[in-house]
């Protein structure tokens, strides 16, 4: 069974998070969240979540890969822990899968992980880098770096993290369960 770590602090994005826990939990990926400020956390818009476990209770070696949901601050909290940029690099060293949404790609540019070719939300690739800017893409996968523009394409990441973690027979199942097409 494929294992991921999604660390969220305050200001996660709800629809990002939420999304990645439950496609990839109705694929049977084991999915730790993992609090960064505390074990409850705050979403952008309100909704709560209680964390599996303490960000500084993770070890890389537990993990198949890291997925970072957007958000703000969440996504500028990640980009300054320091823990969090230990674990994306390691992740990078260790030749796993690093997954990043929205204006989450911005922590990976921190880390020094984030591949030639991305994308993210709209506007935040001049907090980034212009080359290698695919804004055209909703998903873009370089290398073992996987990331997406947004909410709205939640669901279809989600999607293809269970396409690269699992076999095509449970992405199918999962995918025609959502009602996708």
């Amino acid at each position: 069974m494929a294992n991921i770590l999604i660390p969220i602090s305050n200001g996660f994005e709800e629809i990002e998070a939420i999304s990645i826990i439950d496609i990839c939990r109705r694929a049977n990926i084991k999915v730790t969240i993992a609090g960064v400020e505390d074990l409850e956390i705050v979403g952008a818009h309100g909704v709560k979540i209680i964390s599996d476990e303490k960000i500084e209770n993770i070890s890389s070696d537990d993990f198949d890969m890291i997925v970072l949901p957007g958000g703000l601050p969440n996504a500028f909290t990640l980009a300054e822990n320091s823990k969090i940029q230990k674990l994306l690099k390691e992740f990078k060293d260790k030749n796993k899968k690093i997954a990043a949404i929205c204006a989450a790609p911005y922590a990976l540019h921190k880390a020094g992980v984030l591949s030639k070719n991305y994308t993210c939300y709209p506007s935040f690739e001049k907090k980034i880098k212009d080359d290698g800017y695919l804004g055209n893409q909703d998903i873009v996968i370089d290398n073992n770096v996987i990331t997406s523009r947004g909410p709205a394409t939640a669901m279809n990441f989600a999607l293809e993290i269970v396409k690269i973690l699992c076999d095509e027979k449970i992405y199918i199942e999962v995918k025609d369960g959502l009602l996708v097409k």
